[in-house]
C-alpha cells in the first residue's frame, strides 16, 4: 500500500510540473501574440488603389512585358469625424375640393432631446466619449468649436442628463438580472461630488457589481452594474442587492460583512488582496520573495483549468491547488515569528492565515475565482474618468455616471461596440420602445464586433 501511495504521489508531481511548464508556454505564446502589430482586422473596407509603371516595354529587347506578381500591403487609414445637419421637411397636405378634411402631415420623428439641436447618434457620440472614452465635456466643446460648432458644456451636460434619464430603467433591469445571479463579484471606488453651495467637494461611494461566469463555462451574460451612494456602510450592498443571497466575491472589506448576516450569503475574499501586501517587500526580505513565489505556481496551475467545468474545476484544484495552499498555510504559519508583531510582513503573514477560509473558497467551489479582478477591471475606466472629470457635479449628476457607465462597460464585456448599441438604443427609446420588454435592449442581444469574439 505504501509503494501504491508514494507512485501516485510521484505521478502527481510529475503531472503537476509539466503543467507549470505548459502554463508558462501558454504565456510565452500570449505575449508574443500580443506583440503581432502586424494583421489588420478583416472586416475593415479596402479602398485599392494600383501604383504602376508607365512604360511597359522591356527595357533590353523592347518586347511587352506581363503581369508575374504583385507585391501587396496594407496601412490603416481614417476618415476624420464629419459633422452634417439632417434637414427634415414634412410637407401639409389639404383638400381643395371640401372644407372638411382639415390638414394632414406625417407626426415629426421623435429624438431623445425633444425639440433640441442633436440627433440620438450625435447624443451618443457625445456620452461615449464621456463615459467610455473618460473626455470630459468641456474638451468635447472644444473639438466641436474648431468646426465652427458652438455647443457649450452645460448644453452637452443637458444632455447627458436626459440620456441617464432614459437608461435609468434600463440599469434598474440589469440590476435585476444580477441579483438573480449564483455568483457575483463586488467593489468600490470613492467618487468625489460637488457639494451644493460650498464650492468644495464630498466624497461619496462607486459600489460595482459585476457577473463574468465564462472561466467556469457558464452560460448567463457578463455584465456590471454601478450603484452610487452616499457612503460607504454596510446597509448600502443590501440595499443594491436585495435578497442576492449566492457567493459573493470581494476583497476583504468589512463592509460586505452585513450582506452575509442578513442573507446568508457566502464571501469569498481575493487572493491578490493578500498576494499585494507581500510584494512590496519581494527584494529585501527572502520570505516575501518565496511567499510571491508560491503565488505564482497557484496561478500558472490556475491557469490550465481556465473555461472547464464548476465540476472539472474543483476536481483539479483539489488533486493540484490545495497541495500548494496546504504547503504555503504551513510556510507561513512557521515563519510569522521571525518579524515584529507590529511590523508589515508579521501584517502580511496574520491577514493571510486570519482569512484563510475565504482566500480559499475556490477550493470548494468550482465556480469561484482566486481573485476579484473581474470587478477591478471594471473599476478602473470609472477611476479614469474620474481622473479627467475631477469630480461629479452633484449627487443627481454622479448617480447618472453610475446609470450610464453601466450600460456602456457592460457592451464592453459582452464585446459590443458601446456606441452603436447606444446610439441604437436611444432611437429605440425615443420611438416608445416599451418598458415591458427592457431585456431585448440588453447588449448581450445586441450583435458583437464584426470579426472579434468575447474573450472565454
Amino acid at each position: 500500500m505504501l509503494e501504491e501511495l508514494e507512485a501516485a504521489l510521484s505521478r502527481a508531481e510529475a503531472g503537476l510540473e509539466a503543467l507549470i511548464d505548459q502554463a508558462d508556454a501558454t504565456s510565452e505564446t500570449k505575449r508574443r501574440r500580443r506583440n503581432n502589430r502586424g494583421a489588420l482586422p478583416a472586416h475593415l473596407e479596402r479602398i485599392e488603389q494600383v501604383v504602376d509603371i508607365e512604360d511597359k516595354q522591356c527595357a533590353c529587347c523592347g518586347g511587352d512585358l506581363h503581369v508575374i506578381g504583385e507585391d501587396v500591403t496594407e496601412r490603416l487609414d481614417v476618415v476624420p469625424t464629419i459633422f452634417r445637419v439632417l434637414v427634415t421637411r414634412r410637407p401639409r397636405y389639404g383638400c381643395r375640393g371640401c372644407d372638411e378634411g382639415g390638414v394632414t402631415q406625417a407626426p415629426a420623428p421623435s429624438f431623445i432631446v425633444d425639440q433640441g439641436l442633436p440627433t440620438d447618434a450625435l447624443v451618443a457620440q457625445v456620452i461615449v466619449a464621456r463615459y467610455a472614452d473618460h473626455l470630459p465635456l468641456y474638451r468635447q466643446a472644444q473639438i466641436y468649436a474648431r468646426q465652427g460648432i458652438d455647443l457649450d458644456r452645460a448644453t452637452l451636460a443637458d444632455w447627458v442628463g436626459r440620456v441617464g434619464w432614459w437608461l435609468t430603467p434600463l440599469r434598474a433591469h440589469l440590476l435585476a438580472e444580477l441579483r438573480s445571479s449564483v455568483k457575483l463579484f463586488a467593489d468600490e471606488t470613492r467618487m468625489p461630488v460637488l457639494a451644493p453651495g460650498t464650492g468644495k467637494t464630498k466624497t461619496g461611494q462607486l459600489w460595482a457589481y459585476a457577473r463574468d461566469d465564462r472561466p467556469w463555462g457558464g452560460t448567463a451574460p457578463p455584465a456590471v452594474v454601478y450603484m452610487y451612494a452616499t457612503g460607504r456602510g454596510g446597509e448600502h450592498p443590501i440595499d443594491h442587492l436585495g435578497d442576492f443571497a449566492g457567493v459573493l466575491q470581494v476583497d476583504g472589506y468589512a463592509g460586505y460583512n452585513e450582506i452575509k448576516r442578513r442573507n446568508g450569503a457566502t464571501l469569498a475574499f481575493c487572493l491578490l488582496h493578500a498576494r499585494r501586501k507581500f510584494y512590496d517587500f519581494r527584494e529585501k526580505e527572502p520570505v516575501a520573495a518565496e511567499v510571491l513565489r508560491r503565488f505564482s505556481a497557484i496561478y500558472k496551475i490556475e491557469a490550465t483549468l481556465r473555461g472547464k467545468s464548476p465540476e472539472r474545476r474543483f476536481e483539479g484544484r483539489q488533486l493540484m491547488l490545495k497541495p500548494l495552499f496546504d504547503d504555503l498555510r504551513d510556510y507561513l504559519s512557521k515563519n510569522l515569528g521571525r518579524f515584529s508583531t507590529k511590523g508589515k510582513m508579521a501584517e502580511a503573514i496574520n491577514y493571510t492565515l486570519n482569512h484563510w477560509q475565504q482566500l480559499t473558497y475556490c477550493l470548494l467551489d468550482g465556480r469561484v475565482e482566486l481573485d476579484t479582478n473581474t470587478v477591478e477591471r471594471s473599476i478602473r475606466p470609472i477611476a479614469l474618468s474620474r481622473r479627467n472629470s475631477l469630480f461629479a457635479g452633484s449627487d443627481a449628476g454622479a448617480d447618472n455616471w453610475s446609470v450610464i457607465a453601466s450600460l456602456l462597460e457592460t457592451c464592453k464585456l459582452s464585446d459590443v461596440d458601446p456606441l452603436a448599441w447606444l446610439t441604437t438604443t436611444l432611437q429605440k427609446l425615443a420611438a416608445g420602445h416599451s418598458n415591458k420588454d427592457l431585456d431585448s435592449l440588453m447588449p448581450w442581444h445586441f450583435p458583437k464586433i464584426a470579426g472579434r469574439n468575447a474573450p472565454s
